[in-house]
């Protein structure tokens, strides 16, 4: 087992990181000749031989993936559809499967293929044309890669029995809050969600407890639940920047929870800086149009063990200046290195 900082570790990392990182994915050439075991559009490197590397080949179609292969990548092709029966032989044995950087639609996906596949751990289906999520029966999945589709819709139901799924990957595509309804409830392990660069209204609804990112970027949401975040007892990243979020969108309260380490809220439209609890770490506010700064939002009261844990704070782009901080913040704010107003 891997401590639980490793693990967050490895999750922001993936999200930072191109996506060849995300795969593991390393050049033909230096794994070895192709093994007899292939099919002729790809390689199986003798030295990986449960790999089938078909990747930049502009090919238009998935080929046959042969017996014994566990890992496929076929991403920098131009495929636009998949054939029922090129997985017949890697039903229950096939783990990963990446179709990134393709031309494929939901009505060339056929009957036999991704809705066989019941041992996948992750599915890498990011920038095709997509409109709605092609999810395998595997109880086995892990991680949930759909970005940069044409996703409009994620029915509910659909990660139901996915009760190994941890991340899932969503940003750019044309998802409205309507249209994720109750669509994360199933996976009770999930610690990621990246709804960024979507048309959400509102966060989303019944996401498990186990989460601990949330990323939700450049949406249109204008309002926070009262009492969301207290459904969310392990949430310690939290971005919700490029929104259209006001005061009068935020209850008093709705940041203050203990888990939450960062809270990015940039560019937005507050004029003045929620409540937030004093485990927080991490606040980004810049480019708002706060206009005063009031200490309780980060101390109600202050004394020995009674202060904030921030130590980045950005207050740039606002009508506030270092002036404007009271000089009784040192107590409040005394492990702050940062905060910035220019």
């Amino acid at each position: 087992m891997f401590p639980l900082h490793v693990t967050l570790f490895v999750l922001l990392a993936n999200l930072a990181l191109c996506q060849y990182y995300d795969y593991d994915y390393q050049p033909v050439s230096m794994l070895g000749p192709s093994g007899p075991n292939c099919n002729k559009e790809c390689d199986c490197p003798i030295n990986f031989p449960s790999a089938m590397y078909c990747d930049n080949r502009k090919l238009r179609f998935v080929p046959i993936v042969p017996s014994g292969i566990k890992y496929v990548y076929l991403q920098n092709n131009l495929i636009e559809e998949i054939k029922a029966g090129v997985f017949d032989n890697v039903t229950d044995t096939l783990r990963w499967l990446v179709l990134d950087h393709n031309q494929i639609t939901n009505a060339k996906i056929e009957k036999g293929t991704i809705d066989k596949l019941t041992a996948l751990e992750k599915l890498f289906f990011s920038f095709n044309n997509i409109t709605e999520p092609a999810i395998p029966p595997s109880k086995f999945l892990e991680e949930l890669k759909m970005m940069n589709n044409k996703l409009s819709k994620f029915p509910s139901g659909l990660l139901t029995d996915k009760v190994n799924l941890t991340s899932i990957s969503l940003q750019h595509n044309e998802l409205t809050s309507e249209a994720i309804t109750d669509a994360f409830k199933g996976p009770k392990k999930l610690l990621s969600l990246d709804v960024s660069h979507n048309k959400l209204r509102k966060l989303p609804a019944g996401v498990p407890s186990s989460l601990e990112i949330l990323y939700a970027d450049y949406n249109d949401i204008d309002k926070i639940g009262a009492g969301y975040l207290k459904k969310l007892p392990s949430l310690r990243y939290l971005r919700v920047s490029h929104n259209n979020l006001e005061d009068s969108g935020i209850p008093a309260g709705a940041f203050n929870v203990t888990s939450l380490l960062e809270l990015d809220l940039s560019f937005n439209r507050l004029q003045s800086i929620p409540e937030v609890n004093e485990q927080l770490e991490q606040l980004y506010l810049q480019a708002n149009e706060i206009n005063k700064f009031d200490l309780a939002s980060f101390c109600k009261f202050t004394g020995p063990l009674n202060y904030s844990r921030l130590k980045h704070l950005r207050l740039d782009a606002n009508i506030i200046t270092y002036s404007d901080i009271p000089p009784e913040s040192a107590n409040c704010l005394r492990q702050a290195s940062d905060i910035m107003f220019e």
